[in-house]
């Protein structure tokens, strides 16, 4: 027994003697050594696509935030200018222009930014380049068009005005700014066939804001014409006159201003002022509009009536005839005494067209020797144009004396001859008269003048404002609205019991103007656009007025209607002038006679009506 115990514990010490080596030499760490370096780049390739997702994430919460600060919590309007009691404020989800006061309770304007709007560009935020300065405000939208606002105010005035003008960086610029109508009614600009009022239910394409020939261009603006807008919400628009302007009408939407694109670059400038009421921003805007006092015309021709004499006649004598005619019968129906106008036509054969005035030298034919004792007994007017025909012999004597400067012309060449421009009026071929020349003034009042002394009357017509036939090709006196103001300027040198037909810029002028031709129906282009046409004349300035023909004159027919004449007849007695076309007898020889009668009325009528004005 002992013997095996000894060798058991040998077995014992030598196995743990064989296995020492290995104990020493064994590697404390917890993590095999074959796999360290494997285990790390593992770990950072972890580590690197965790980071690169939070960057991402981190990235992508920015954006969000970026656009929910442009599109919801950055605020849809910030203020541009900030007067005394108004304010101009960019919109700019639509993108438009808004005058408001400084509490934000009122709106008074807003102006769609039509350059903008045509653009793709996104204005969401606008910031003033006149730096430090309170009253101005520039900007420049997209390299398209550059902005200037500059706020105009006085502590002793009750409005506040605003001078905007848009100036196009390029030719291909279409600048146009549009006025909503939304919750304002607006009054002025020009008078159109179907007038109403206000002018929001309007409906004209873009055109030329221009005064037009209804007759040839019904669509157009015509007869009294001022670049002038009056809004119910206490706001008003003035344009500058020397902008070439177009003008829109969107019904019940909005209208707009237009500075066509084209090489010149001509800017867009106009001014809107508002004020604490309607009757002070008009007060304002008016003295603007007219800077001068106005003198009064001749207030006589109030008195009487005037009546259009229908004579289609050939010759001076038959005219002469038909006037004799024409007087015995108002006196024989005791229609009083009136004034009975005659046609261009007539105002020719009258005058005899041998009677010449040019080169400043009156001839005067043997046939005008009479001294036509019954027209000088009778109160008549005249009717006179800046047109001559071609076929008369006063056109045929000016190209002999080389005056035809006289008359609208472009040279042949840069020094070559002029040539006269030629257009129709009234159905004849015409040339029309230079009133940038003095020399041609002169020789239209000389014959003004003549006639006047040798017909002894007192009252003219001057037609022909109306429409530029030569726009773009006569010199500047036919552009636009200039030759009206130039014949207004005329007008008043023949005398202050002149009458013209169209006015723009002349209503400081001591002149009469007759309003455009109406239709013989009920609409608004017809009766239902007597009161808005006056209205729209009286707001413009021009408060001595001639209302079309009782019964309308559009047409060359007398009017039938027997009723219609009357209701017509009722509404200009009440008006300044009483003016007829269709003789009274044409429509009744009893009832309609008797309303125009002063001394008596219709013995069948129970209704107390209002009489015309005495004659």
């Amino acid at each position: 027994m002992p013997l095996q115990r000894k060798t058991y514990k040998a077995t014992c010490v030598s196995s743990f003697q064989n296995n020492m080596p290995h104990a020493r030499n064994r590697n404390p760490s917890p993590i095999p050594e074959v796999t360290w370096d494997t285990g790390l780049k593992e770990m950072n390739e972890t580590w690197k696509g965790a980071i690169a997702c939070l960057g991402v994430a981190i990235f992508f919460v920015m954006t969000i935030g970026i656009i929910y600060w442009q599109v919801v919590d950055q605020p849809n309007k910030n203020w541009i200018l900030r007067g005394g009691f108004s304010g101009l404020i960019w919109e700019r989800r639509t993108h438009s222009l808004v005058i408001q006061t400084l509490a934000e309770d009122k709106t008074f304007v807003e102006i769609g930014v039509g350059n903008v709007e045509n653009s793709d560009t996104v204005v969401p935020f606008v910031r003033n380049l006149c730096w430090l300065n309170k009253t101005e405000f520039c900007y420049t939208w997209d390299s398209m068009a550059d902005v200037k606002i500059v706020l105009e105010s006085d502590d002793t005035s009750e409005t506040e005005c605003y001078s905007i003008v848009w100036t196009a960086l390029h030719c291909q610029v279409d600048l146009k700014d549009c006025f909503s109508m939304a919750n304002v009614s607006w009054y002025g600009g020009a008078s159109v066939r179907a007038q109403s009022w206000p002018i929001n239910s309007a409906n004209t394409s873009m055109q030329p804001f221009t005064v037009s020939d209804l007759r040839e261009n019904p669509a157009g603006y015509g007869s009294v014409l001022e670049r002038y807008f009056l809004g119910s919400s206490g706001v008003a628009v003035l344009v500058d006159p020397e902008v070439p302007l177009q003008v829109g009408f969107e019904s019940r939407s909005q209208f707009c201003l237009r500075a066509a694109p084209g090489m010149e670059r001509q800017p867009l400038h106009y001014t809107v002022c508002v004020g604490r009421d309607l009757k002070s921003v008009h007060q304002e805007v008016g003295s603007r509009l007219h800077l001068s006092k106005r003198p009064l015309p001749n207030l006589n021709i109030l008195r009487l009536p005037f009546w259009k004499l229908l004579a289609k006649v050939d010759s001076g004598a038959k005219v002469e005839r038909e006037l004799r005619t024409f007087s015995n019968r108002l006196k024989r129906h005791q229609l009083g005494e009136g004034v009975i106008s005659l046609n261009e036509h007539s105002t020719s054969l009258l005058s005899d067209t041998d009677h010449e005035y040019v080169s400043g030298r009156r001839r005067t034919s043997k046939r005008q020797t009479r001294t036509l004792s019954m027209v000088r007994l009778l109160n008549i007017s005249i009717t006179l144009s800046p047109y001559l025909s071609v076929d008369s012999r006063q056109f045929q004597s000016s190209l002999q004396d080389r005056t035809e400067a006289y008359w609208l012309s472009v040279p042949t060449a840069p020094h070559g001859h002029l040539v006269p421009l030629l257009t129709q009026w009234k159905g004849k071929l015409c040339v029309k008269l230079n009133l940038s020349n003095p020399a041609a003034v002169s020789w239209l009042l000389d014959r003004a003048e003549g006639l006047q002394s040798w017909l002894d009357m007192e009252y003219v017509f001057l037609e022909g404002g109306e429409g530029a036939p030569f726009e773009g090709q006569a010199p500047n006196t036919a552009a636009g609205d200039q030759y009206i103001r130039r014949l207004a300027a005329v007008a008043a040198k023949m005398g202050d019991s002149t009458v013209v037909t169209a006015g723009t810029r002349s209503s400081d002028v001591p002149l009469f103007i007759r309003m455009a031709p109406l239709r013989d129906d009920w609409t608004y282009s017809g009766l239902k656009g007597i009161i808005p046409s006056i209205l729209h004349h009286s707001l413009m300035g021009y408060s001595f007025f001639l209302p079309d023909a009782v019964g309308g004159s559009l047409r060359s027919d007398l009017v039938t209607d027997e009723e219609l004449f009357i209701r017509w007849l009722e509404i200009t007695s009440f008006l300044p002038i009483i003016t007829f076309h269709t003789p009274p007898w044409v429509c009744g020889e009893d009832r309609t006679l008797g309303w125009i009668r002063p001394e008596k009325r219709p013995p069948d009528s129970c209704v107390q009506h209002p009489s015309a004005r005495d004659v």
